[in-house]
């Protein structure tokens, strides 16, 4: 079976109510259990031979009752037409009548807006049918129209509470509904939220493991190398390599400690958080690669100011992986040169090597521009890569850094002068 007719079933409640419908308000009319005014109608219909009308509507009234929430409408309409059917017969009242409201009350709570109008509509008129029956024809031949009015005042009554009822518990359960669905928004947001935060810690962690590795292996390989060579013919120079790759290897070692401390959530102190490196620290990494073979010289044009939190670190770690890249690809006669220029409103980086440039064979899948980029973008600057005009190979990192405030014209002129004093007076 479908879901689409899995949903048009009733549910176990409903069909509990239809089955006690029939129980208590068809079951005794249908057996001959009804008195009254009941009793007089039923007697005067068996007398027309309308006794199959009869127990067909005591019948189909109850079981639409089970549809009234999968099928409000259809429900509502099977319920009215079996109303005004046995009243066109001669059965005037019944007290499955009593259904009625009931169908007025599903249909609002569950139905269309136009089953809702049908059903409010169809509601007053049956109090209106009942009114006239009321007020000319349950009494004999004299008409009493005082009785018309007041049962005219006590069906539409009777319709009007119904429909306040349930247009109240409709109105709430879109409350309801709006809610649910404004929470969910605000769980997908969050959702996605962490989703996002964890892809950006994902990245940086990776981009972290990335520039340690690749440049601790980088230069504890070219120092395993020459000091291979040079074990021989000059023991001190490998003694000298065999330093280098020991204190790189402890450096590594503990960044990555750091790394994990952090990722565990450490905050003691079995896992201090050391000064990360900044663009000042580039002299110790210049010395760090020349040790390890590469040709290097450091240029630095303008006046250096202070930098946005960060963005040093930033600069230090592309920095550091341009210049592992040259030492990888670049071949073993390559110079390279790196200028660190400030400008007025951004600070540039530029790493240029004579090497292989677009000859040289990649070993990777490019993690490390992609982790410089990434880097770059985080404070809104710019990154490019790639092969020099006339050989080699070059990253060009500029950064927007705040313009440096011109010194006020009497300081300025003391310090060009020389003639900045104390004053003791």
């Amino acid at each position: 079976m479908t879901q689409k007719h899995a949903s048009l079933l009733p549910g176990r409640t409903d069909i509990l109510l239809a089955f006690g419908a029939f129980v208590t308000l068809s079951l005794p009319v249908m057996v001959g259990g009804a008195s009254g005014a009941f009793e007089t109608a039923l007697n005067s219909t068996m007398r027309n031979s309308s006794g199959p009308i009869l127990h067909l509507v005591c019948l189909l009234m109850p079981l639409a009752t089970a549809f009234r929430r999968t099928l409000p409408a259809t429900s509502a309409a099977v319920i009215y037409v079996s109303a005004l059917t046995h009243f066109a017969a001669g059965i005037h009242l019944l007290p499955a009548d009593l259904l009625v409201l009931s169908a007025l009350y599903s249909v609002v709570l569950y139905g269309s807006k136009f089953a809702q109008i049908l059903g409010i509509t169809g509601a007053y008129l049956g109090a209106i049918i009942i009114a006239v029956w009321s007020g000319t024809l349950s009494f004999g031949d004299r008409p009493r129209p005082i009785n018309g009015l007041y049962a005219f005042l006590g069906g539409a009554g009777a319709v009007t509470m119904t429909w306040s009822i349930a247009l109240t518990r409709r109105l709430h359960q879109r409350e309801i509904i709006a809610l649910a669905e404004h929470n969910r928004a605000l769980q997908e947001e969050r959702d996605q939220e962490a989703e996002l935060a964890t892809t950006a810690e994902r990245n940086r962690i990776a981009r972290e493991m990335h520039d340690i590795v690749a440049h601790s292996l980088s230069v504890m390989i070219a120092q395993a190398d020459g000091g291979r060579y040079a074990a021989q013919a000059q023991p001190e120079a490998a003694v000298t390599a065999l330093e280098t790759i020991g204190q790189v290897g402890r450096d590594a070692l503990s960044d990555m400690r750091k790394i994990l401390g952090v990722l565990r959530g450490e905050t003691g102190d079995e896992s201090p958080r050391l000064p990360q490196p900044v663009d000042s620290d580039l002299d110790e990494l210049i010395t760090q690669m020349r040790e390890a073979g590469l040709d290097i010289s450091l240029v630095r044009i303008g006046v250096a100011r202070p930098l946005p939190p960060g963005a040093g670190y930033a600069i230090y770690r592309i920095c550091q992986e341009a210049l592992t890249n040259c030492l990888k690809h670049a071949g073993p006669q390559a110079s390279v040169t790196v200028v660190m220029q400030w400008l007025n409103s951004s600070v540039e980086l530029k790493v240029d090597d004579d090497g292989r440039g677009a000859g040289a064979l990649s070993d990777g899948k490019g993690q490390g521009l992609v982790g410089m980029r990434e880097r770059a973008g985080i404070f809104g600057g710019s990154l490019s890569a790639g092969p020099r005009q006339g050989g080699g190979f070059r990253v060009h990192l500029q950064l927007p850094v705040p313009a440096a405030a011109p010194p006020t014209p009497a300081l300025g002129v003391a310090l060009a002068t020389g003639e900045l004093k104390e004053d003791h007076e």
